[in-house]
């Protein structure tokens, strides 16, 4: 949910209009636009100040190794520009998992997608969380990632539609999903359906305006 403390807003509005021209490589008028990843990250860490598992996100984040260079900055519905890392990867190991994305279908949304497999629609045992702040205006705020539907297969899972504000926003998705695939039923898959939990080990970041 957005930050209450009223302190905490203002403070996180005059830290971000302070490097704003700093996280800007260009400006919202140009095309294509760029974004200052290193400049932005710190916003964001900020921004998850008291949220400790959102401040251990943001900081292996930081020590990636991927905040070097200046990226795009996307448009609603496009996956963040550096996916996520996990324990379980594409495969059978380590590795690259997945991707935030932005979405603008019924109102401003975070969302993740990823495998193996489909999302499975119970999430129980694990949380996956998205930590925003919007540059222009110093909105900032973490939401859990929990709307799914299994049927049409769905491939993504989502927030709760966000008043985000427009301008340029920041975002990295972290924290643990379920996904699950078909498999043939048996006494250890009653239910005809596997299942793994993915944990990021280095959030989705990205950034895009509203």
């Amino acid at each position: 949910m957005e930050r209450p403390s009223l302190t905490h807003r203002l403070a996180t509005v005059f830290a971000a209009s302070a490097v704003v021209a700093g996280v800007f490589a260009g400006n919202a008028g140009a095309d294509p636009a760029t974004v200052d990843w290193a400049a932005a990250v710190q916003q964001l860490r900020t921004a998850a100040a008291g949220n400790p598992a959102a401040e251990q996100a943001v900081d292996r984040l930081m020590a990636s190794g991927q905040l070097n260079q200046a990226a795009l900055v996307a448009l609603p519905a496009q996956p963040f520009q550096i996916p996520a890392q996990s324990d379980i990867g594409r495969g059978d190991g380590p590795g690259v998992y997945g991707s935030g994305i932005a979405l603008g279908v019924d109102g401003f949304r975070f969302g993740f997608f990823g495998g193996p497999g489909t999302i499975a629609p119970n999430q129980a045992g694990a949380k996956l969380e998205v930590l925003w702040i919007n540059l222009s205006n110093g909105r900032s705020g973490t939401e859990v990632l929990f709307e799914h539907q299994d049927i049409p297969v769905d491939t993504t899972i989502r927030t709760r539609p966000l008043d985000t504000g427009g301008g340029l926003i920041v975002a990295a998705v972290y924290g643990s999903l379920w996904h699950r695939w078909s498999v043939p039923v048996s006494d250890a898959n009653p239910d005809g359906f596997q299942y793994q939990r993915g944990t990021i080990s280095q959030p989705s970041f990205g950034a895009v305006y509203n």
